[in-house]
């Protein structure tokens, strides 16, 4: 613990039947806690009373496990401390599991890594609901960060708390948990799951879980993160990838190189093509990403065609739409200034470029799609016949 500026932060609330079993077994494996008292209103003060060796601090209004985390994460950067493992005070862990986060941590190279304990969700004492919160936060975890963990609700975990001092976190409550492994994730920090046990004793254990509210409090922050992971994260992601590759290098190891079978790539291009030609301006991006998430396609090929309409290229993107358009509809267009502002001109314009946006969009897609086809079919092809020769 010492040598990784390791410490133990306990937050609780109302939890003075098991407090004092989980702090005697913490104290088995480091005298490095930090204990949080939540506004407790049973005897848990009296109780703290005992462990005056340890570091304390008591809240006086009860604000939620969020804000106790964060006060506790406060306090060991103050002493010193680069990481934090956090254990629920209601009994379900087993402090002697703490070797686990540690051992991992040393074996990695890159100790840029935040560790979630995996509980076994099958276990016979494990509540149903518990099960079912724990998929649906593990959809969420993968669709905001594209990383894949088998239980993101476990409060048993390592937080890398120096690296992580300048995320700003919001949340107070429960949602805390996930907050901080998105912006975690966001901003570099790796995800990992190791495996702890657990222990549901319901004659024991309170647990301030309120299923409704929390649920929904839940809900409306993994709305609001995979909004602003489809909209700003995610481009980002890509943009840095792009410039920090460069085209050439970026062509040839995302593009010829992705593992994903042909077709994948060239219905990531023809996404990417027709959402770039389509007439939703400023939503593009936001479009291109969520569709290829949902359809599983090839999302950084994908976002790389949408930007056929780049800044540069869109009068010429706009002026090929009316043209279709003209095309299309038989109506004819022009640039003349009169003509947009007599007889309704703008609103004749805007029709005919709504339909051959979306005509021009369906063409081209059609045809980058399949030209993207054919020609990774061949560099496949050939690929395979240099590697048998």
């Amino acid at each position: 613990m010492s040598q990784l500026k390791c410490c133990v932060i306990v937050p609780t609330y109302n939890n003075s039947k098991t407090l004092k079993r989980v702090l005697d077994d913490v104290l088995l494996q480091t005298s490095d806690v930090i204990i949080v008292n939540d506004g407790s209103t049973d005897n848990t003060k009296e109780l703290l009373k005992g462990y005056s060796q340890l570091s304390q601090i008591n809240l006086d209004k009860n604000k939620g496990k969020g804000n106790a985390l964060r006060v506790g994460f406060k306090k060991a950067l103050d002493l010193g401390f680069e990481y934090a493992i956090t254990i629920d005070s209601d009994g379900q862990h087993f402090p002697a599991d703490i070797p686990v986060f540690l051992n991992e941590l040393k074996a990695k190279e890159d100790k840029n890594i935040l560790l979630i304990g995996s509980r076994n969700m099958e276990h016979k004492s494990v509540p149903k609901k518990s099960s079912f919160g724990n998929k649906f936060s593990n959809f969420w975890l993968w669709v905001t960060t594209g990383t894949t963990l088998t239980d993101t609700q476990s409060g048993f975990r390592l937080y890398p708390i120096k690296a992580m001092k300048n995320i700003n976190l919001k949340t107070n409550k429960f949602e805390f948990e996930i907050e901080a492994m998105v912006r975690s994730s966001w901003n570099g920090i790796a995800l990992k799951n190791v495996p702890i046990r657990v222990l549901y004793d319901e004659t024991e254990r309170v647990s301030h879980y309120r299923p409704t509210k929390d649920f929904l409090r839940i809900f409306a922050l993994n709305t609001i993160l995979v909004l602003i992971a489809l909209i700003y994260i995610k481009p980002r992601d890509l943009y840095r990838k792009f410039r920090r590759k460069g085209f050439k290098r970026f062509f040839y190891e995302d593009f010829l190189q992705s593992n994903d079978p042909p077709l994948k790539k060239a219905l990531s291009i023809a996404l990417g093509t027709f959402i770039g030609l389509s007439p939703l301006w400023g939503f593009h991006t936001f479009l291109v990403i969520t569709l290829a998430v949902v359809l599983k396609l090839n999302k950084v090929i994908a976002f790389a065609f949408s930007n056929v309409s780049m800044a540069p290229l869109i009068p010429f993107v706009v002026y090929l739409g009316l043209q279709t358009g003209s095309i299309v509809t038989g109506q004819e267009v022009s640039f003349a200034l009169s003509d947009f502002t007599e007889d309704f001109g703008a609103l004749k314009q805007f029709k005919t470029y709504l339909i051959g946006s979306i005509v021009l969009a369906i063409l081209a897609s059609t045809l980058f799609g399949a030209i993207g086809y054919f020609t990774l079919l061949l560099f496949k092809r050939k690929n395979t016949s240099v590697s048998n020769g």
